[in-house]
């Protein structure tokens, strides 16, 4: 095998965050989503993989043009069955994005479907020019 396809094979891992600076609520790992984000002319597409996280479970805050988004995973067990061996490690999920003045902040649209937290952020509409009338105090 040459140097190309043994990094083919090389298994991202998932990056843990470091909460030195803060005080953890809940007992457990906290990860960063992997995401990729889209432009159009009109929107910014901003696509998180949060696997496991339901819909009631994800908090999307906006304050001082900070998008923060903090997903909870709940541990569950098929019924009448004992955890013995697990690859997969549970952990809930926080990111934050700064956001410019070109997004429309009202508009935000957050879509959950299949572990993937779609958010919309619309750009605002560029400013036209216009005359401003002078008047004269007399």
């Amino acid at each position: 095998m040459t140097k190309k396809e043994e990094k083919s094979l090389e298994i991202p891992k998932k990056e843990v965050i470091n909460v030195d600076n803060t005080e953890q609520t809940r007992a457990r790992r906290c990860y960063l989503p992997n995401t990729d984000i889209y432009e159009t002319a009109d929107e910014i597409v901003l696509i998180a993989d949060i696997p496991g996280v339901k819909q009631d479970s994800i908090e999307i805050t906006l304050d001082k043009n900070i998008l923060s988004i903090n997903a909870y995973v709940d541990e569950t067990s098929p019924e009448g069955y004992e955890r013995v061996y697990s690859e997969y490690e549970i952990g809930d999920f926080e990111r934050s994005f700064r956001l410019s003045d070109e997004i429309d902040q009202e508009k935000i649209k957050a879509i959950v479907t299949n572990g993937e937290l779609h958010l919309h952020l619309p750009k605002t509409e560029p400013m036209k020019a216009r005359k401003i009338k002078v008047k004269a105090i007399a």
